[in-house]
């Protein structure tokens, strides 16, 4: 029951207006027919968050399949080393361990998109700031107080969090940039949305041919309305 509620929690929805502060949500550029922005997200993912946080709704065989490439070339440049092209992405993190470092188990990530959106994602995973008075030592402007560390500070740098007084207490604004990381500000957002990009592929991954054939039935349905029209026209026409 512990567990649940803590992962109902981690879960929960945020509104537009992060943590109560002055922080609005970016908006991310998604587009799941770019083939190799799936690509990159795909390895930023097994890179940097399969470590915690397992997909297990998606398998690198799908992946293959949808993004048109070659089983050895996903098991080579994306899968971690001994995968199977047919595995689910499981993290190699012990439930137990986890639990003991962060107070929780890291919750899986294949329907977080569709859960919190990728706006939330995308500004999220930029907001880490330094925050000596937290155990890892970050916080986060989007989502104030959370357990994760900032596994990205060395591709984007150290942050520091703008306030102002609201109410006798601290409210986040803002970010500067304190220290730079290894990409530059533009590079790092690239390697963040190709990442949300992916997790939003991860969530519906017929999403594309979802909507392609959504237009086939509303014309279909269309037809149909027109047909059964001239039908009523033509039973009702000797009725006075």
């Amino acid at each position: 029951m512990k567990k649940t509620l803590y992962t109902l929690l981690f879960l929960l929805p945020f509104n537009v207006l992060a943590s109560g502060g002055g922080i609005k949500l970016d908006s991310a550029d998604i587009d799941l027919s770019d083939i190799q922005s799936l690509e990159r997200g795909a390895k930023h993912y097994v890179t940097y968050c399969l470590g915690c946080h397992s997909a297990k709704h998606i398998r690198y065989k799908r992946i293959a399949l949808d993004l048109k490439l070659d089983e050895a070339e996903i098991l080579k440049n994306v899968a971690p080393l001994g995968a199977g092209i047919y595995d689910q992405m499981h993290s190699a993190m012990n439930a137990h361990d986890a639990e003991k470092w962060f107070g929780t188990t890291p919750p899986d990530l294949s329907l977080i998109a569709r859960s919190r959106g990728a706006d939330w994602l995308y500004s999220y995973l930029r907001s880490f700031y330094n925050d000596p008075s937290k155990p890892l030592g970050v916080n986060n402007a989007v989502f104030k107080d959370v357990g994760m560390p900032n596994v990205f500070w060395q591709l984007q740098g150290a942050q520091a969090a703008e306030t102002h007084k609201v109410e006798g207490q601290d409210v986040v604004t803002g970010l500067r940039l304190e220290q730079p990381g290894q990409l530059s500000p533009k590079e790092f957002d690239k390697l963040v949305n190709d990442l949300v990009n992916f997790l939003v592929y991860v969530g519906e991954p017929v999403q594309l041919e979802r909507q392609q054939m959504g237009k086939y039935v509303l014309f279909f349905i269309f037809m149909f309305i027109v047909l059964a029209y001239l039908l009523k026209k033509e039973y009702w026409k000797d009725v006075h």
